[in-house]
């Protein structure tokens, strides 16, 4: 049941960046926070030194009691916690695990998600990466009430936001983070008064946004155009990234644009994966005759350089092509 204050009794489950600002927006908004869930501390950085999540580290700098268990599924401690607290909801932002039956079914005003994306478009683990690598003009966040399939739970409310056309993943996360936090309060307070009413979701038309793999920054020259390639460099910072191979190196691209048709500064056709160096910018042939301008890039084992330093110091030609 509701608090003394009014807010509701919430556990919070939640881990990386993203999901602070909504555990901070629902402390402010007056909401009791019995117990923050998060995933145990991991080595992360160079040096992979052991670090507390993001969401552990804002849940005790505002005296909050955290756990952090390695399974939840069959974690019978676990279980005996929250059904000792009986939360009003559980709010579940990027935690990072599926939420077992038994927890879905625990609070009386349901398990609530804040996802980002439009859903049905991108269900999965990465839906701010493979909206902008899928070349969309918009997303945005829903919230949604999670059942047992995988993102296909009822919406509650949703917000969009345009996609900038230089716009990156990592400049998007924040965005999206910021614009979450209120909406997830506003979610909370319609289900408190029952002003809200679930929506189904309709299964036609839902994408997927599968969690990224390393090959899906591999560069696919002769497959995707100058645009798709873009899109995809741009959905995948920081990580993956996109890369090619010179001479069975890596080389990584740091920047890129997609040069206008219909070949830039006079360049002949070029077969895809070419590099040609042309009035001191350095371009790279796609498919159906496309070309990315290469104005950043980063060899194995060296640091970012200029298209026009790293032409300069490689000693390669005109017509070169990556692999």
């Amino acid at each position: 049941m509701a608090n003394r204050a009014g807010g509701l009794k919430l556990v919070f489950c939640g881990t990386p960046q993203f999901a602070v600002p909504t555990l901070e927006a629902l402390v402010a908004a007056g909401h009791e926070i019995a117990l923050v869930v998060s995933q145990p501390d991991r080595p992360a950085g160079r040096d992979q030194k052991t670090a507390a999540p993001p969401v552990k580290q804002a849940a005790l700098a505002a005296g909050l009691t955290v756990t952090q268990p390695e399974k939840i599924r069959s974690n019978a401690e676990f279980r005996a916690q929250l059904e000792d607290l009986q939360p009003d909801a559980i709010v579940v932002v990027a935690y990072g695990r599926i939420v077992p039956p038994w927890m879905l079914a625990l609070p009386r005003l349901g398990c609530v998600n804040l996802h980002a994306s439009l859903l049905p478009k991108h269900r999965g683990a990465a839906p701010i990466q493979w909206a902008i690598a899928m070349g969309d003009a918009y997303t945005g966040n829903t919230t949604m009430l999670l059942e047992e399939g995988l993102d296909t739970g009822p919406i509650l409310l949703q917000e969009a936001v345009e996609i900038g056309p230089g716009q990156t993943a990592a400049d998007l996360f924040p965005i999206l983070a910021a614009m979450g936090a209120p909406l997830v309060v506003e979610t909370l307070a319609g289900l408190a008064k029952g002003s809200i009413c679930p929506t189904p979701q309709s299964h036609e038309g839902a994408t997927y946004a599968p969690l990224l793999d390393r090959e899906d920054g591999r560069m696919d020259f002769a497959g995707r155009t100058a645009a798709e390639l873009y899109n995809r460099w741009r959905g995948f910072q920081p990580w993956p990234g996109a890369f090619a191979f010179l001479d069975g190196r890596k080389l990584a691209f740091t920047r890129l644009l997609v040069a206008p048709p219909p070949y830039p500064n006079g360049l002949p056709a070029g077969h895809p994966g070419e590099l040609h160096f042309a009035s001191n910018w350095l371009f790279l042939a796609c498919a159906q005759g496309t070309w990315l301008e290469v104005r950043e890039l980063q060899p194995e084992g060296k640091r970012s350089m200029t298209a026009a330093e790293f032409w300069r110091g490689a000693r390669i030609q005109s017509g070169t092509r990556l692999g």
